[in-house]
């Protein structure tokens, strides 16, 4: 499959969109204000210690003190197979060096570790590590172990102590090609190791390169064809980064200059207002749901006005293949992580579960991310994991709503008007005004001096106080005031 990345710059936010076939299959956003940490090396310090959990809280110079657990302490003796007690890793007001593994997410700082990796183009670089590792990626046996070789004798050649990791891209690369992301790495670690002692704590040792650069890095291969870029300035950047990297791809980036934005062309835009929406519509006529809580993502498929031109069966089996390839294109876009329930549609064959099982699994494969599929349960639900590395597209794009606090739903204008009613009474029995003053949202109001209006007579009635009201425009519907006069 042929795949082209298109990069947009503005001056506060760049976005990245990997795009498949003309289809957008993945978006990545980075606002200057708000630039992702993963990958950055800190100085921190340590400001409070869990015994109970096992981790420290480390002030490493943000908003939020950052988690770091003692499973993710690397130690001099790293075989043992019991995780050491924290208090015996690390103190109150201990300076610490962490990376950090995952950005804060909502309440959540950030996740931190302190075995160290750096990546280049083919290797990640591993202090403190001293065996080679290949991406699960590479299946080749014959490749793997032509790798692993490879690098083995590159370390001994130059007396390298610590460890590397042998990237995806890494395939089919020659021993030239490794030597030199070799030594590129080995002089940014030593340059890394000279600024540490000269660094105050709370700031950062080592920032990972720009979300464009990181792309091109991570993913520009045999498979993309084409990256256009509608910056100059990035073009340039990129232009360098690869004539440096991977000179061999450099006819692939390309400047776009025209004056229709580039997102336009492929209707990005388009595709990532329907992301943020709950309901996806399949080209069948079925729909898929989407509901994402703070404790797991629930997808459910319904048929809709898909009616098939054999049976129910075959109606409920073809829309859930379509699902299934849906879903794993969705689960990409949107970046949705943690636990993920599916509700496809019942089937009764078990030949169809297991078709559509194989083709979510099939549909998934390419996906970036890590993620393990579960049976289908006895409630004929699909449980599944996705690597959660950072916040979804809802999440960067979103806030919740001010109106419902993020619940979806919001009080009737009759429910309102009846907690009005009680808030009276209260007022009513507390206070010797003669005249209360009702402030709310005009549905309200309007439902108050239309269909409530007896109700409204016999509560002033039976108060012995005059009851007005007032608009308040800028109210939520839920939103009232009782006032004496």
């Amino acid at each position: 499959m042929s795949e082209e990345i298109l990069i947009n710059r503005t001056p506060q936010e760049t976005r990245v969109a990997i795009v498949e076939n003309g289809i957008l299959q993945e978006l990545y956003i980075e606002r200057s204000r708000k630039r992702g940490l993963v990958g950055n090396i800190y100085k921190g310090k340590v400001s409070r210690i869990l015994p109970g959990m096992q981790a420290a809280f480390i002030d490493i110079g943000l908003e939020r003190t950052a988690f770091l657990h003692a499973s993710d302490i690397v130690t001099e003796n790293d075989d043992h197979d019991e995780t050491p007690q924290i208090n015996s890793l690390l103190h109150d007001g201990q300076d610490v060096i962490v990376q950090v593994i995952k950005d804060p997410l909502g309440t959540k700082g950030a996740r931190l570790t302190t075995q160290l990796s750096i990546p280049s183009r083919l290797l990640v670089y591993m202090p403190g590590v001293s065996h080679v590792g290949i991406s699960q990626r590479i299946e080749n046996e014959d490749e793997r172990d032509r790798l692993k070789a490879t690098v083995k004798s590159l370390m001994e050649s130059t007396q390298e102590k610590n460890g590397y990791i042998v990237r995806t891209v890494a395939e089919g690369a020659n021993e030239n090609e490794l030597r030199n992301d070799m030594r590129f790495l080995q002089r940014l670690w030593d340059s890394i190791q000279e600024d540490i002692p000269n660094i105050k704590t709370g700031t950062v040792v080592y920032e990972d390169l720009s979300l464009a650069l990181r792309v091109l890095r991570d993913m520009l291969g045999v498979d993309v064809e084409k990256v256009r870029i509608d910056s100059r300035e990035i073009y340039q950047k990129a232009t360098e980064f690869v004539n440096q990297f991977l000179p061999e791809l450099a006819d692939c980036i390309e400047h776009y200059p025209g004056e229709r934005p580039i997102f336009d062309l492929y209707s990005v835009e388009d595709e990532i207002q329907k992301a943020l929406e709950r309901k996806v519509q399949l080209k069948s006529g079925g729909h898929l749901v989407f509901d994402q809580t703070e404790a797991m993502t629930t997808i459910d498929v319904n048929t809709g006005a898909f009616v098939g031109s054999r049976n129910m069966e075959e109606t409920i089996f073809k829309t859930n293949l379509e699902a299934a390839q849906a879903i794993a294109r969705q689960l990409q876009l949107r970046n949705l992580g943690g636990i993920i329930i599916i509700d496809f549609i019942d089937m009764q064959e078990e030949e169809h579960k297991r078709q559509v099982l194989r083709a979510l699994e099939k549909s998934l494969a390419r996906d970036r991310a890590r993620n393990n599929i579960c049976e289908v349960s006895s409630l004929g639900l699909v449980e599944m994991t996705r690597k959660r590395t950072r916040e979804s597209l809802e999440h960067v794009l979103c806030q919740s709503c001010p109106t419902c606090q993020g619940r979806a739903s919001v009080k009737t204008a009759e429910t309102v008007c009846y907690e009005i009613f009680r808030e009276i009474l209260r007022e009513a029995r507390q206070f010797d005004a003669q005249t209360l003053m009702v402030l709310a949202a005009q549905e309200v109001v309007d439902l108050l001096l239309d269909e409530e209006s007896d109700s409204v007579a016999e509560l002033e009635e039976f108060t012995g106080k005059t009851i007005k009201f007032q608009v308040e425009s800028l109210y939520m519907q839920e939103q009232f005031d009782v006032v004496l006069m």
